[in-house]
């Protein structure tokens, strides 16, 4: 790709990882830990829905009162919005394009074999680091970075992620004839698929995250005593959206909230859309077309009683480390590993370069800050967590990051800031969508690999159209400021750091 790679300011993938060897080599371990312990809190597929966020159906008082503890950021950003690319861009700080993670089965050290991950950077300064739950993409951890690995073991075989039988019966089958057709990864879970959303009557503990909870709660008892960095990984609101009964209960199917723009940006390139497939792997799900109401309000439905769910399992963690008194001494970060669309743009699922899809939740708790409780609206990315946490527990900053700390926000929230935040997205094996958050615009070049103009452009204004629903890039008035952003895209993320 000849001009973004990324967008013209990044480092070559050899030289960066060069210079993380001689750091990880040159650097001895330091004789003791930081001055605070990390707890580390990644939700899978949680877009900003919660009251917090400002969405008051919501009920998700744990994260909310957590926010009024620490500093919730409204306007973070992810790199790529799916798991494995944007989990590894914030756990090595490093753009896609530097690392070459695009899709769900390249592991990063297959590029970038010596880069210095965040964990393994806190573990080789003397953090005992222990992970649990998805932190990297599933299937695809990272030894160095830890060390310890907690396993998580339920009644219900974790595979089959079900726990009402009929659901299971399905997915065990799948799991079966994907074995006998030596399929795997992608292909072989969507064979397992069953219902895309199930309300068993069962605890908590059934299911993945009340057993992932309740681990995590045992694990703090356990290294309290240390300096630690621990990594709780949530799987919901990934779906199927699999939860007890009593937070399907919490929300009105009937008023549950439909997304306001169920239609495509007028003027929106096809490249910039896709067919929502992720979702129509599951059973009742038709291949083609628009979802009918019922579907739609089902699955919102499924998504808001998962997200009350995963706040309920955060804020027994959460209890337990004020219990145990490690508050007082210890860093909390919550994110969200990205966006994702309920109908929005007639879209469900990730995979875009669209606001809903590349905005997350993202907050930060540091023991006695300043400006507990207040919204920063600053631009920021995943790739600032490394630096950010690194620079508030005193360790030195590895020097392959393409991130920038964040922690200056906490004292001065409303101070001059990045320029943008940058995302990305391929489509089709040979294009890149190329995507950059201004204050005020989202401007997107969709990229082939042998031509040196996009293929497709948009840009939408958030002033004057908050939902992103047209795109000025196609009207001829608006030539001037695609021109502009065009270029600003060309200066990349080193001309948008702080």
């Amino acid at each position: 790709m000849d001009r973004r790679t990324f967008l013209k300011t990044a480092p070559l993938a050899a030289t960066a990882f060069s210079a993380s060897r001689l750091f990880a080599e040159g650097l001895a371990p330091a004789a003791a830990a930081g001055k605070y312990n990390v707890l580390f809190l990644a939700v899978d597929d949680l877009r900003p829905q919660t009251k917090a966020y400002g969405k008051p159906h919501m009920i998700t008082p744990n994260l909310d009162a957590f926010a009024a503890s620490g500093m919730l950021f409204s306007r973070a950003y992810c790199q790529q919005a799916v798991c494995s690319p944007s989990r590894t861009s914030l756990l090595t700080g490093l753009r896609p394009d530097s690392t070459q993670v695009y899709d769900l089965e390249t592991h990063f050290r297959a590029n970038v074999p010596d880069v210095v991950t965040l964990p393994q950077h806190f573990k080789d300064q003397g953090y005992h680091t222990v992970s649990m739950g998805k932190i990297y993409h599933g299937g695809l951890d990272d030894p160095p970075s830890w060390n310890e690995v907690v396993k998580v073991k339920r009644d219900v075989n974790y595979a089959v992620e079900y726990a009402l039988e009929e659901n299971q019966a399905i997915s065990r089958a799948g799991h079966a004839k994907a074995k006998e057709r030596g399929l795997k990864g992608t292909a072989a879970a969507n064979l397992s698929r069953a219902d895309p959303a199930e309300s068993a009557d069962v605890p908590d503990e059934t299911y993945h995250d009340g057993a992932l909870a309740q681990k995590a709660v045992e694990t703090l008892q356990r290294v309290k005593d240390k300096r630690f960095f621990m990594a709780v990984g949530f799987l919901k609101p990934h779906l199927p959206f699999n939860c007890p009964k009593k937070y399907w209960d919490l929300y009105d199917r009937a008023q549950v909230h439909l997304a306001d723009n169920p239609f495509a940006p007028e003027g929106a390139p096809a490249v910039a859309l896709h067919n929502s497939g992720e979702l129509r792997a599951y059973a009742k799900i038709p291949k083609e077309g628009p979802l009918d109401e019922a579907t739609a309000r089902w699955l919102v439905h499924g998504y808001y009683a998962c997200t009350s769910f995963v706040d309920a399992q955060i804020g027994k963690v959460l209890a337990e480390l004020q219990r145990l008194g490690l508050d007082k001494n210890t860093i909390v970060i919550v994110w969200g590993d990205h966006g994702w669309h309920l109908g929005d743009h007639g879209l469900w699922c990730k995979h875009t370069n669209f606001e809903v899809a590349t905005r997350v939740l993202m907050m930060l708790r540091v023991p006695g800050q300043k400006n507990a409780g207040v919204d920063c609206d600053r631009l920021t990315e995943f790739v600032d967590i490394y630096p950010t946490l690194c620079d508030l527990t005193g360790l030195p900053l590895t020097p392959h990051l393409e991130g920038a700390s964040f922690a200056p926000l906490l004292d001065e929230p409303k101070r001059a800031w990045k320029r943008a935040a940058f995302s990305q997205y391929p489509r089709g094996g040979d294009v890149m969508g190329y995507s950059m958050r201004t204050d005020r615009y989202r401007y997107t070049e969709w990229m082939r690999a042998w031509e040196k103009q996009p293929a497709a452009v948009e840009l939408y204004d958030y002033q004057t159209d908050p939902l992103g629903n047209v795109n000025l890039a196609v009207k001829p008035e608006q030539a001037d400021l695609v021109r502009k952003l065009s270029a600003m895209m060309d200066e990349g993320w080193r001309g948008a750091k702080p």
